[in-house]
């Protein structure tokens, strides 16, 4: 059995929007990611994981995203020795100002440009492959 965790890959003015995560959670505190979180139990339900993603931006850092989103990629970890499946989305943003709307998830809000994200020593290896792979994603639909 699997967690599902999606994130947003939230791309605004030439740069992505990332958090770095409340020191009181219990995986990856403290370190820089993208806004997102667990999928919840809805029964029969369709588009659970687009739900989820546009729930979590709104709740973490108060941020409207587009019903529009792109899958970016999926990942598998084990957090606190639960099996968890992350799938990443590029989201459209839409509206709002995004700051730590929930302290205790949200440490610090940032925008940055993808190569700071990547050169950045504190960006973890797994938010600079998801950033890589919706940075590839990004421009080729903006060729479209």
């Amino acid at each position: 059995m699997f967690a599902v965790n999606v994130e947003g890959a939230i791309y605004k003015d030439g740069k992505w929007l990332v958090i770095e995560r409340g020191r009181k959670e219990s995986h990856a505190a403290g370190e820089l990611a993208l806004a997102g979180g667990k999928a919840e139990q809805e029964g029969h339900t369709t588009n659970l994981l687009e739900r989820t993603v546009k729930r979590e931006i709104f709740e973490e850092v108060g941020l409207l995203v587009s019903d529009h989103m792109h899958y970016v990629r999926n990942t598998s970890f084990i957090a606190n020795g639960v099996h968890v499946v992350d799938i990443v989305f590029l989201c459209e943003y839409e509206s709002g100002e995004a700051f730590n709307k929930s302290p205790d998830e949200v440490e610090a809000v940032f925008w940055m440009t993808t190569d700071e994200i990547l050169q950045n020593p504190a960006a973890p290896i797994w938010l600079k492959d998801s950033i890589k792979q919706a940075e590839l994603l990004r421009r080729s639909l903006e060729k479209i």
